[in-house]
């Protein structure tokens, strides 16, 4: 049976150009004056390497009981109803305005995946508008100008990716699902002789990388696939990060930009110091580099066998981590010995945490309540007479999770 795909959403946002666009020629008529759709209209189009059957439906309006408006929308819904996917579309110029928020009540509850469509983003003026349509609670806008073909590639990988999953978890559960299949990419950077190589070496059980006292022996970012307590990890030894005024040798340059390429490319992200040299400058700019990428991070304590005060030691290093880089609040810190393997199963129990945080999607209804939770026992202060109003908080995007607030 042919996947039907339904265009909605309020009149006049761009549905027609949107179904002429996907159609992949002039079928619906387009005009400036809203509500010239009266009647769904359907055809079949190939979108990626299936044939769909698309329908670009009437505007959905609040209307009185038997007007035609009604009667319109009525048909509207029916066809959401009689759909596989929905895409819904808002205006981004206009932002949310109350009918979006009411129609998308009833896309909602028709149960069918929705792909929220925040059209006519072709200027700056649309900014506003697209990051507006998260309020609606119906997952990440794709941002498109249906009028100049701008952002329809997305547009088609997000149907694509629906489409394949129709009948299956929802987006959320199968972002982790897939993210506990796949190997975690795990990267060990430090400064020159921290033990990194060590360390990777008594993770996998054998002497693969060359170790000694001489700093700098490793310079390529070298992967490593294994298995840790059932768990698949890709392990990246790193060369060693000086401070940059001290590399001069090209050799190190080239290990250095192989080292920061992992660091970029990787989920979780182990910064080793040592108990003797701990959070010095490097370390702390290491440490920073690897938030700015947006990496979950560790902190492995190296040489703890030759600590004496370990409780001591312990409670100044994390209180220090805590001074010194207030950006990485809450983030673990690790005593190991890279030589006798002791605290690498600690260290590994936090590598898999903090990437299952990394990967945690919240609904945004739940953040909502704790949002006007928070608002109302602690509210923002009056600016020049004026209160700062804060609306509502979504969460735009998961590895790492990062969060929209929207304010006046």
């Amino acid at each position: 049976m042919t996947i039907a795909i339904v265009i909605a959403g309020r009149p006049n946002v761009g549905k027609s150009t949107l179904f002429n666009r996907l159609a992949g020629r002039r079928l619906a008529l387009v005009d400036d004056m809203p509500g010239l759709t009266r009647d769904r209209k359907e055809v079949e189009t190939v979108i990626g390497s299936r044939t769909v059957r698309l329908m670009d439906t009437a505007g959905l309006e609040d209307a009185d009981e038997g007007s035609i408006a009604a009667r319109m929308s009525d048909q509207s819904r029916r066809a959401i109803l009689a759909g596989d996917v929905v895409l819904f579309m808002i205006d981004a110029r206009a932002g949310v305005t109350p009918a979006d928020e009411l129609f998308a009540e009833h896309v909602r509850a028709s149960g069918r995946p929705v792909i929220l469509v925040a059209n006519k983003c072709e200027g700056h003026s649309s900014k506003s508008g697209y990051y507006d349509a998260y309020k609606l609670g119906l997952g990440d806008p794709v941002a498109i100008s249906a009028e100049h073909a701008e952002g329809i590639g997305e547009l088609y990988a997000r149907i694509d990716a629906a489409l394949d999953t129709l009948g299956e978890t929802d987006e959320g559960a199968r972002e982790e699902i897939a993210a506990r299949d796949r190997p975690l990419k795990l990267a060990i950077v430090g400064r020159p002789n921290a033990g990194k190589s060590t360390l990777v070496n008594t993770l996998l059980g054998e002497e693969r990388m060359i170790t000694g006292p001489e700093p700098g022996l490793t310079r390529d970012a070298i992967s490593t696939d294994f298995t840790w307590k059932g768990r698949k990890v890709t392990l990246y030894d790193t060369a060693g990060l000086r401070r940059k005024s001290r590399v001069s040798a090209r050799a190190e340059k080239l290990a250095v930009g192989d080292a920061l390429n992992a660091i970029r490319f990787a989920e979780v992200v182990v910064l080793l110091i040592e108990t003797d040299r701990a959070l010095d400058k490097q370390d702390l700019q290491i440490a920073a580099l690897a938030e700015r990428e947006g990496r979950a991070l560790v902190i492995g304590i190296n040489k703890w066998d030759l600590v004496e005060d370990r409780d001591k030691t312990l409670r100044a290093l994390r209180q220090a981590v805590a001074n010194q880089l207030p950006q990485l609040k809450g983030v673990s810190v690790v005593p190991v010995s890279a030589l006798s393997g002791r605290g690498t199963d600690k260290l590994m129990k936090a590598v898999f945490e903090v990437y299952e945080a990394w990967n945690k999607r919240v609904s945004t209804a739940s953040l909502n309540r704790w949002f006007s939770e928070a608002v109302e026992n602690h509210a923002p202060p009056a600016v020049a007479g004026r209160r700062i109003k804060l609306r509502y908080i979504t969460q735009s995007n998961a590895r790492p999770p990062t969060f929209v607030m929207f304010c006046s």
